[in-house]
């Protein structure tokens, strides 16, 4: 199992767009057996480090460290998988309070979406980002002000 370089060299800029990414796709970016999205990933993700552009979620760790530890084949050892959500931790983390829950039922009964898509899209909201990178939603939508782009489109 490829691992992605996590070296911190950040070069966090002010004017840099926020960058929210989804779970899908830092599993894909460690899952060496993904294919070509394995190597979009793993290019989006080492983009987001050089940049410092990078957010996510206390949802996409937790997430994360369940796929990378029962989905991919074979399973990362945990100590390495918490490792990886070590590292991701250096990157701006929205935690998610109770008004998140509520403002993610808004947002699925609004847009028609999965509960847990919406979580994501209100978390990438509230950390300031302007775009979304996720292979779950529609590529080029707008939803709430947070731009939709998928890697692998």
């Amino acid at each position: 199992m490829e691992e992605v370089d996590l070296s911190p060299r950040v070069t966090s800029s002010m004017n840099a767009e926020l960058t929210f990414v989804d779970t899908n796709v830092l599993v894909y970016a460690h899952d060496v057996d993904a294919g070509i999205k394995h190597d979009r990933a793993r290019s989006v993700v080492a983009d987001l480090w050089t940049s410092g552009s990078g957010t996510l979620s206390t949802q996409v760790l937790q997430e994360l460290y369940v796929n990378l530890t029962r989905k991919l084949i074979p399973p990362m050892p945990r100590p390495l998988a918490r490792a990886v959500i070590e590292n991701y931790s250096a990157w701006p983390v929205q935690r998610l309070e109770p008004d998140d829950v509520i403002a993610a039922s808004e947002v699925e009964d609004a847009h028609r979406l999965s509960f847990w898509d919406a979580l994501i899209l209100v978390a990438a909201r509230r950390s300031g980002a302007s775009r979304l990178v996720t292979e779950d939603l529609h590529p080029g939508s707008i939803i709430d002000g947070v731009r939709i782009e998928s890697p692998f489109a």
